[in-house]
């Protein structure tokens, strides 16, 4: 999966359904084979951002805003031209700010509108995603925390129809606390010095860092040549389901 991800960022839309919330946002249903389904756990606001890979995917546009338990759901644009959507999903917290000026969030920061991207991302946890209608076995998922721990998170298919025996379509990531494991001097605290962000020092080897996140939690990346590693769970593939839940949990 880190072989095909790599974050810029191009024009498109993407509808998003909030539970309890009303939303203006439009896409044509018959664009899109899966949906993503948010779900908020973490006990405070969260801005869903969004990047995706420079192959032609559609960036998303219309993301939702969402308080804690709440959630959402976004059409996956992988049908037309091109025929597939590969990028990933974050959480951006600590937002305030006039949309369009001065909108700014203290966590995975990626521009001034709340319900788009318009630049990469600052680290954060992320949900990964290829969604290939030529790939036959697509749809690919992990969770990543290669770059930083954020918010715990986990992956988990929708009406999924796995082979008997196998992992396909099982739940990545987890819901563990995990910024309690994070090393001292990779912590980053907010003002009032509640943990914020654990921040991956070298996200292409072995760490302190990695090892800690790797004890807690083994499916998820935690470092980028992780997939290399024998008898690593850190990707799974899905051909046969809706869609995804992607929650995002507590990191403290």
């Amino acid at each position: 999966m880190r072989r095909f991800l790599h974050a810029v960022l191009a024009l498109a839309t993407a509808a998003a359904v909030i539970t309890g919330i009303s939303s203006s946002s439009s896409m044509a249903t018959e664009d899109a084979d899966h949906t993503v389904t948010f779900v908020n756990r973490s006990g405070r606001t969260i801005w869903i951002g969004s990047a995706v890979n420079a192959d032609g995917s559609r960036n998303l546009t219309g993301l939702p805003a969402l308080n804690d338990t709440q959630q959402a759901t976004v059409a996956i644009p992988e049908s037309g031209d091109p025929a597939h959507w590969r990028g990933k999903f974050f959480a951006r917290q600590g937002c305030t700010g006039t949309p369009g000026g001065t909108f700014h969030c203290t966590v995975g920061d990626c521009g001034n509108q709340p319900d788009r991207c318009v630049h990469g991302e600052q680290p954060a946890s992320l949900a990964e995603f290829n969604f290939d209608r030529n790939d036959g076995l697509a749809p690919w998922y992990n969770v990543s925390y290669v770059n930083a721990v954020s918010l715990s998170i986990t992956i988990e298919p929708r009406d999924a129809q796995a082979p008997p025996g196998s992992t396909e379509c099982e739940e990545v990531g987890c819901s563990l606390r995990l910024l309690e494991s994070c090393p001292p001097e990779n912590l980053t605290r907010d003002a009032n010095g509640t943990p914020l962000l654990c921040t991956n020092p070298n996200r292409d080897a072995r760490t302190a860092y990695s090892d800690a996140i790797s004890s807690r939690c083994p499916k998820a990346y935690a470092w980028s040549k992780q997939d290399a590693e024998q008898g690593n769970q850190t990707v799974r593939q899905c051909r046969d389901c809706s869609g995804f839940v992607v929650t995002f949990h507590r990191g403290i």
